[in-house]
């Protein structure tokens, strides 16, 4: 196994961990959020999107084609885009309460930047050029 791999399962790792870790609290109601469970707001669950992508990333990182390394970096940027939407929008001020962010939200979008990083340097098989003949 090389270290592309080895770095895109600690990043998995670390992502499915974040979207379980509390992501924000709300002092008002005395709530605490995660990825998974946002019960008391309207933001449903915005860990699962995070899970499909990480299982799509996966599968692509252990494809030894060219095809698949494309693909997993089309799943690696969408997750990165989702991970940065997570962190603007989840725990935004409303109606004059602002939440205070915790570590999940954090190690959330370390862990899509480090998926998006390790899915631009892909272990790529070795490409055959074919010589011309003389």
């Amino acid at each position: 196994m090389n270290r592309s791999l080895i770095f895109t399962l600690l990043g998995i790792i670390v992502l499915v961990t974040a979207c379980f870790m509390p992501w924000m609290r709300i002092e008002d109601p005395a709530l605490t959020i995660t990825g998974v469970d946002t019960t008391g707001t309207r933001y449903g669950k915005p860990a699962l999107a995070h899970f499909v992508l990480a299982f799509f990333i996966l599968i692509c990182a252990f494809v030894p084609k060219i095809w698949a390394k494309r693909l997993g970096l089309l799943f690696a940027a969408l997750n990165l885009a989702w991970g940065i939407r997570n962190f603007g929008v989840v725990p935004h001020c409303e109606a004059g309460v602002c939440p205070e962010k915790l570590a999940g939200i954090y190690l959330l979008l370390i862990a899509s930047i480090t998926l998006m990083i390790t899915a631009l340097f892909p272990k790529e098989p070795p490409v055959k050029i074919a010589e011309p003949e003389a």
